[in-house]
């Protein structure tokens, strides 16, 4: 199978940068593309820099970069439930994530991208994240509990075969957390995420809340439970924070049924959303390393 990125992969990193492009009008899809493609990290693990780009599936097709895409679709509408609760849709044309040990490497990076891009495209969106209590959210819950072991990760989260083989679907989003959260006593917080605070531990099924977070955000197909790769990291500062949902996948599917299930549609709305808000939503096809080198060859040394 071709290889993923390895960026999606790469645990620990406590700096991040997130930029989001979209295309300036006039320039052709492929002109971003290629430039995207272009990119390097520091072309030595010295740097410590890790990098995955991404692209909004409109904007791939129309790039006409391969022979077969996969059947991949924006985050074109809102996601909306029963109650009338809505996730906004705000799909962009390009995504860039770089993450590292230090801010400071992020943020010339991101200078320098930045500029690189500015003749074909539009700085839609830029956010930076960064860790907390290693691998806590700012709820002060561990994040991530659920995710598959790095050895299991890649079969989660890359395209198997086919179209798109050695890539991922990413699911964007910028979820602010409400300062509501912090008046609830620890109990009540719990049985909002379905896990202890202290331990993370998992409530048995007999006693897991239905529209706990935890229950609506998995996936089952019959009596398989259909997992994601989650990297996620919070954001912001003391009076704007929250968390950036970092999801990826080989099956575009999952990611969305997922946000259905937390909006209220086929059962309760999950309970966090009373607590944390949907800033953004956007989907990315992040390329296997063997499409990228195609439109960008390594450059000679």
């Amino acid at each position: 199978m071709p290889t993923g990125q390895a960026g999606i992969f790469a645990l620990g990193d406590a700096s991040h940068g997130f930029f989001e492009f979209t295309l300036r009008e006039g320039v052709e899809p492929r002109a971003l593309v290629d430039a995207i493609a272009a990119l390097r990290p520091p072309r030595t693990t010295v740097g410590g820099v890790n990098l995955v780009v991404g692209f909004g599936p409109d904007l791939w097709r129309a790039a006409g970069c391969v022979e077969q895409t996969p059947a991949l679709h924006g985050f074109d509408a809102p996601v909306i439930g029963s109650d009338g609760y809505s996730m906004p849709a705000t799909q962009a044309d390009a995504f860039i994530w770089y993450s590292a040990a230090a801010y400071d490497i992020v943020f010339d990076l991101g200078v320098a991208t930045v500029a690189a891009l500015a003749p074909v495209a539009t700085l839609t969106r830029e956010l930076t994240g960064w860790s907390y209590r290693h691998s806590r959210d700012l709820t002060g819950f561990e994040d991530g509990t659920e995710n598959p072991t790095i050895y299991e990760a890649p079969s989660i989260a890359l395209i198997a075969s086919g179209a798109g083989a050695g890539g991922s679907v990413l699911l964007f989003q910028q979820w602010r957390h409400l300062s509501s959260w912090g008046a609830l006593p620890v109990d009540a917080q719990e049985r909002v995420i379905g896990r202890t605070k202290p331990d993370s531990v998992e409530f048995d099924e007999d006693a897991m809340p239905p529209n706990s977070h935890v229950a609506r955000t998995k996936v089952h197909r019959g009596d398989e439970e259909l997992k994601i790769f989650r990297r996620n990291v919070p954001y912001g500062d003391v009076t704007d924070h929250g968390t950036l949902f970092i999801g990826f996948s080989g099956d575009q599917q999952r990611l969305h049924t997922m946000l259905e299930q937390m909006a209220g549609v086929g059962g309760p709305r999950d309970a966090l959303t009373f607590y944390s808000t949907a800033l953004t939503g956007a989907y990315y096809y992040c390329p296997s390393v063997d499409e990228l080198r195609e439109l960008a060859p390594e450059p000679e040394d």
